[in-house]
């Protein structure tokens, strides 16, 4: 029986958080506004099943199908947020679990550096997959577990404040999430960020 790590909703894709996924993702784009769910499972090859599940139980599209060394993904995706659901509760059913019996997101470090340094502003950029952080802005990182929740943390951040997603690592044994911009901003979605997760 595979492990629900993570088993996530997200009712309107805030556009750089859409853009990101975007440049990695193998499967069908999503769009600005629309719900996705992201489900992570151990073992990883149980999530192969699961999508089948997914796919077949209501009229969405997979972005992410990712096996790694230990655990699964899966993204999926409509304007319909009653698709999505319909279709992350078929996966629940199969796996016989709750929605609410995933694990709970754990922040393991959570920190905000104020008017980055340029050489620091330099190595950041060169690991990142979406906008760069720039000199004398404010850099706001977070690691979670699992790893999936970094994408819930980077969507609420984008809501709530006007930011710039820097990286978003949502695959492996932690989850990363880098954001950057004006101070107050930076914080207004690190808040944003942090109490997703709590929540």
């Amino acid at each position: 029986m595979a492990t629900l790590r993570s088993f996530i909703f997200i009712d309107r894709l805030q556009p750089q958080t859409m853009c990101y996924l975007g440049t990695w993702i193998r499967g069908a784009l999503p769009r600005s506004g629309m719900a996705a769910q992201i489900i992570e499972v151990a073992p990883g090859l149980d999530i192969e099943a699961l999508t089948d599940v997914a796919l077949k139980a209501a009229d969405v599209q997979g972005g992410i199908l990712v096996v790694e060394r230990q655990f699964g993904y899966l993204e999926i995706h409509a304007r319909s947020i009653a698709a999505v659901k319909a279709a992350a509760e078929a996966v629940a059913r199969a796996v016989g679990k709750g929605p609410g019996e995933a694990m709970r997101p754990k922040i393991l470090a959570a920190r905000i550096i104020s008017r980055i340094d340029a050489g620091h502003a330099f190595l950041v950029n060169r690991n990142k997959m979406g906008s760069m952080v720039l000199a004398g802005e404010t850099l706001f990182v977070l690691e979670t577990e699992p790893a999936a929740y970094a994408i819930l943390a980077a969507n609420e951040a984008e809501k709530a404040a006007t930011i710039k997603i820097v990286d978003v690592r949502m695959i492996g044994a932690t989850g990363r999430l880098y954001l950057s911009g004006a101070e107050a901003e930076v914080k207004a979605a690190a808040e944003a960020a942090e109490g997703a997760l709590a929540a």
